[in-house]
C-alpha cells in the first residue's frame, strides 16, 4: 500500500507544481491587478499543498520528491501565453486556468477514491474542498469577464 499511496502522493505533488507554475504564468499575462492577485494568492496555496506532500513522500520513503511541473503544463502554459498574443485578455487567461484547475480537482477526486491511509486522505480532502472552491470562483470570473469583453 505505501508504493501505491507514495504514487498516488507523487501524481499530487506534480499536479501542484503544474497548477503553481500555470498560475505564476496567469499572475504574469493578467491585465487586472485584482486577477493578477488572485492568481498570485493561488500560486503560494499550491507551492504550500506541494511542500505538505512532499512531507508525506518523504514519510513513506521518497528521498527527494519532484518539484517542477510536467512537461504537459509547460506546453500548456505556452498555450495560454500564446493565446494572451494573439489576444485572448483576461477571460482567455481565465479559461485556460479553468482547464487546468479542471484537472486538478479530477487527479485529487481519484486519489480521494484510491483508499489513503486516513492521515493522508485528511490531508487530500482539504486540498481537494480548496481547488473545488477555487475552481468554482475562476468559473464565476470567467463568465464575468466573459460578459464584460
Amino acid at each position: 500500500m505505501a508504493d501505491d499511496s507514495l504514487d498516488i502522493i507523487a501524481k499530487l505533488i506534480e499536479t501542484c507544481r503544474d497548477g503553481q507554475a500555470g498560475y505564476l504564468e496567469a499572475a504574469e499575462l493578467a491585465r487586472n491587478h485584482a486577477l493578477r492577485g488572485f492568481f498570485s494568492n493561488r500560486a503560494m496555496e499550491r507551492a504550500r499543498f506541494a511542500a505538505e506532500l512532499e512531507h508525506i513522500a518523504i514519510r513513506l520513503g521518497e528521498a527527494d520528491p519532484s518539484r517542477g511541473p510536467s512537461l504537459a503544463n509547460q506546453l500548456h502554459r505556452a498555450w495560454i501565453d500564446l493565446k494572451n498574443r494573439l489576444g485572448g485578455g483576461d477571460a482567455s487567461v481565465l479559461e485556460s486556468v479553468e482547464v487546468g484547475e479542471s484537472n486538478a480537482q479530477h487527479h485529487y477526486r481519484a486519489a480521494l477514491q484510491a483508499g489513503l491511509p486516513p492521515e493522508m486522505h485528511r490531508v487530500v480532502e482539504e486540498q481537494a474542498e480548496s481547488i473545488s472552491a477555487a475552481l468554482d470562483q475562476i468559473r464565476t470570473l470567467r463568465d464575468v469577464y466573459k460578459r464584460a469583453a
